[in-house]
């Protein structure tokens, strides 16, 4: 399937998973548990609050070589918004895109989505395991984000 058709499909609306496709159109679901929609939100409010010359938003839909995937969160400039915010899935990857982990998730897999969305035009990749942030960029691991460089390397929520 094409990303539009998935996006139009009726029995796809409303689905407690999200939903990325593969290289061969085919659908791929991935339940989300609410730590991950905690974490999602509070990397989307600290982004807000530390970067005012772009958006952040989540469910960031980029189309890649291998299909359509999707990051939790994603921050692009204000440049980029203007040449994505009217299309169905991202032509251009926003500066920024996060991923917060499940315990599916292997370390292939999110090599292979690290490097996908840097063919496509990301400039950072984040990663988010049990609140830790793990920053990337082309070259590998950073210890600290460039395009926020004041965003914590730990999310913790008190029990």
């Amino acid at each position: 399937m094409q990303w539009q058709e998935v996006c139009e499909h009726p029995s796809l609306q409303d689905l407690p998973f999200k939903i990325e496709t593969n290289e061969k159109g085919e659908i791929i679901m991935n339940a989300v548990k609410v730590i991950h929609s905690l974490y999602q939100g509070e990397i989307e409010y600290l982004l807000h609050l530390m970067l005012k010359e772009g958006r952040a938003f989540p469910e960031c839909a980029i189309k890649t070589r291998k299909g359509t995937r999707v990051a939790d969160v994603a921050w692009a400039t204000n440049e980029r918004i203007r040449i994505i915010r009217r299309e169905t899935e991202c032509s251009v990857a926003p500066e920024i895109c996060i991923d917060v982990l499940s315990n599916s998730n292997t370390v292939d897999e999110m090599d292979e989505k690290r490097s996908l969305y840097f063919e496509s035009g990301a400039q950072e990749v984040w990663l988010c395991l049990d609140g830790n942030i793990y920053f990337y960029d082309a070259q590998g691991r950073m210890e600290q984000s460039v395009l926020a460089p004041y965003f914590p390397n730990l999310i913790n929520f008190a029990d």
